[in-house]
């Protein structure tokens, strides 16, 4: 069984599922999660990915293991700051504590497929067409240029849900109720069915979804061009998304320089991916390998990781 076999898509398709199903067990009675909760959940789906590699790496060689790796950390630290817009949203909508959860969900459900579709598109056209490498690259430079100016100018970057597409929409062609009705979407009132606000939070997030995919797929592209690679990095970052949201939700306001350090892998994996358009062009250019990526993604994430804490901690000082 290869790499991407058929084989191997269909069991790693049925234990995706198995997992999602897992997921909505779980919080099928909305509750407060508790960092308790939160915490053993993510160790979860932190371990899984880690040890998943490792069956790569030793099932099919080091170089398809670094580039697991190397995917899985670019696709997490994307899907962390996806996490401030996620927080955004249930704050605009009021989403009570204990049904943040069931939104989030809904949202990783959605994105996962989403992201199916896009990188099978992906796969097709960097097969049929060179370009395609030039094509994403340009993509990534120029939304590593829109994270950066967020990351500078902060207080431009927030989400008005009113001016979201697809709750202006839902909203002109459908009632919706004005208060919360548990974990339920739609309910009858007066003879008609009404949505819920819970429902527009996750058709919210849901349209926030395609916005990530079109970031996370090219960049993790960049990385390697296996789909089946390329499918299970982004599956396994979105499955601990919802649990690393609420062990994350109150240090996620220290990351200060988080936004500049996704900047600059946004623009270093758009560079390779030019590079290696080009490498197919004129032999002379340099490709960027495996290893290298890796190490450059792990001193940025270091660094602004670092920055970030010592920048809070002087805030805070000068505060007291």
């Amino acid at each position: 069984m290869g790499i991407g076999s058929p084989e191997l898509w269909a069991i790693s398709l049925v234990a995706l599922v198995a997992l999602l199903v897992l997921d909505f067990v779980v919080t099928r009675r909305p509750h407060e999660v508790s960092m308790k909760e939160a915490i053993g959940w993510s160790v979860f789906y932190v371990a899984l990915p880690l040890l998943f590699g490792l069956w790569i790496w030793f099932g099919f060689g080091a170089d398809l293991g670094l580039q697991f790796y190397a995917g899985y950390l670019v696709e997490k630290s994307l899907s962390v700051d996806n996490l401030f817009v996620f927080m955004l949203l249930l704050s605009s909508f009021a989403v009570p504590k204990e049904l943040q959860q069931r939104v989030l969900l809904i949202g990783v459900a959605g994105a996962l497929v989403l992201r199916g579709v896009f990188i099978a598109l992906g796969a097709v056209l960097i097969s049929s067409f060179s370009w395609t490498f030039l094509l994403f690259g340009g993509i990534l430079l120029v939304t590593a240029i829109k994270v950066l100016r967020d990351a500078m100018s902060p207080e431009e970057a927030h989400v008005h849900v009113g001016d979201l597409r697809s709750v202006r929409l839902v909203r002109r062609i459908w009632p919706v109720t004005d208060d919360y009705r548990g974990a339920r979407m739609t309910v009858v009132e007066n003879g008609r069915r009404a949505l819920t606000p819970l429902a527009l939070a996750a058709i919210a997030i849901l349209g926030t979804d395609v916005v990530f995919a079109v970031d996370s797929v090219p960049a993790v592209f960049g990385i390697t061009g296996d789909p089946y690679l390329v499918f299970v990095t982004n599956a396994f970052a979105l499955l601990g998304l919802r649990a690393l949201y609420f062990v994350l939700a109150g240090a996620l306001s220290s990351l200060v320089h988080l936004g500049y350090g996704l900047a600059a892998i946004l623009a270093f994996i758009g560079v390779k991916l030019v590079l290696h358009w080009a490498h197919g062009v004129w032999s002379w250019v340099p490709v960027v390998a495996t290893e290298i990526s890796l190490l450059v993604i792990v001193a940025i994430l270091a660094i602004v990781v670092t920055t970030s804490l010592i920048a809070t901690r002087r805030r805070e000082a000068v505060d007291r």
